[in-house]
This record gives structure tokens, C-alpha cells and sequence, in this order.
């Protein structure tokens, strides 16, 4: 099967589910708007790219607890136990993605941390404990 590729919007759009169908069974799917053009993806497989490449975090024991911490990026969590230091670097990376999204995103120490914040998008608690501990 060939890539599933559509010059503008309003063809996207009509074709809508084939779009979706396409993207949904792992088939290269694009839209071109204007000068640019943007992949529809299936967003398990996108997640599953994500938690294989984006570096997981540090986690260190310190001074009696645990320290969490991804390198590059303004996110940390400590606490007396191992569990409630993920735990809490959880919250800390969900608390980064709802900043990038509203204010970080066009920052230039900030904007390459996309596909962090996609990945904590597009994950559940469980599933981000699971790629900070491996």
C-alpha cells in the first residue's frame, strides 16, 4: 500500500475517515495546508516511538530519599521513597506540559521539548511510571 497523501484541507476533510483509517492502521498520512505539511498518526504508535526515544529520566538516591530528574529539562521531584519520587516527578511533568502548552512553547530553551511533552500527553500515569523506571 502507498502513502496516503492529500493537497489541501478541503480534500483532507472529504476524505476524512480514509485519512483516519490510514493513519490508524500505520500507514504514512499527510495533509498539505499551504507551505506545510503535517503527518495524521495513530496516536498509540506515536506514544510508543516517544517513550522508546525521548532519554527517561535520573533517578538518584540522596540524603535518605530519592531525587527524580530529566536532564535538559526544568522538572525535578524528591522524596523519602523511591514510589513517591516517581510519583511526584508524574505530577511535576504534567504540571511542565500544561505550562509548555500555554506559555513555553515558543520559548527558545523550551520549544525542542516537544516530544516530551507529547509523550506525557499521550501517556497515563501508569504508563509514565513505567518508561521513568524501565
Amino acid at each position: 500500500m502507498s502513502a496516503l497523501h492529500y493537497d489541501s484541507y478541503t480534500d483532507a476533510r472529504t476524505h476524512l475517515k480514509d485519512l483516519l483509517d490510514a493513519a490508524g492502521r500505520g500507514r504514512l498520512a499527510t495533509v498539505r495546508r499551504d507551505a506545510s505539511t503535517v503527518v495524521v498518526l495513530d496516536a498509540e504508535r506515536l506514544r510508543l516511538l516517544l517513550a522508546t526515544n525521548v532519554p527517561p529520566a535520573q533517578v538518584v538516591p540522596e540524603a535518605g530519599g530519592w531525587s527524580v530528574f530529566l536532564p535538559g529539562l526544568p522538572v525535578a521531584a524528591d522524596a523519602a521513597s523511591f514510589d513517591e519520587a516517581i510519583d511526584e516527578f508524574v505530577d511535576a511533568l504534567r504540571e511542565y506540559a500544561a505550562d509548555w502548552q500555554d506559555r513555553l512553547l515558543d520559548v527558545a530553551n523550551h520549544r525542542d521539548n516537544w516530544a516530551v511533552v507529547a509523550l506525557v500527553g499521550l501517556s497515563d500515569d501508569d504508563q509514565l511510571r513505567r518508561w521513568l523506571v524501565g
